[in-house]
C-alpha cells in the first residue's frame, strides 16, 4: 500500500507563490514517476507537472517558467514551488506517484486546494 499526504495548499493573490509537498510512503519501487495534476471546476484533470526518479522533469506549457518540481528521494516527498500565481490556476491539485513491476501502479493524494484571488 503507498500513501501520499498532500500540504500547502491555500488563498493567494494574483502574482503571489505557493508551494506544495506530498509525502508519500509505503512499497514504493524505486524507479517512479511523481508529478502534480489538477483539477479546476467543471474541466477535466491535466497534468501540471511531473519528475521522474532519475531527476527529468516535464511541465505543461501553461505552467512553464512559473512553477518549478523537484523531489527528494531521502523523504519520498515531491513539491511544487508555484510564482506568478494566475487566477486560472485556481484548482484543486493532486499528488500522483506511478510505477511500472510487472503492471502499472498508480496512486493518487486526497488533494488541495489552490485558489488565486485577482
Amino acid at each position: 500500500q503507498v500513501q501520499l499526504v498532500e500540504s500547502g495548499g491555500g488563498l493567494v493573490q494574483a502574482g503571489g507563490s505557493l508551494r506544495l509537498s506530498c509525502a508519500a510512503s509505503g512499497s514504493i519501487f524505486s524507479s517512479n514517476v511523481m508529478g502534480w495534476y489538477r483539477q479546476a471546476p467543471g474541466k477535466q484533470r491535466e497534468l501540471v507537472a511531473t519528475i521522474f526518479s532519475g531527476g527529468s522533469t516535464n511541465y505543461a506549457d501553461s505552467v512553464k517558467g512559473r512553477f518549478t518540481i523537484s523531489r527528494d528521494h531521502a523523504k519520498n516527498t515531491v513539491y511544487l514551488e508555484m510564482n506568478s500565481l494566475k487566477p486560472e490556476d485556481t484548482a484543486v491539485y493532486y499528488c500522483n506517484l506511478a510505477f511500472f513491476v510487472l503492471k502499472k501502479y498508480d496512486y493518487w493524494g486526497q488533494g488541495t486546494q489552490v485558489t488565486v484571488s485577482s
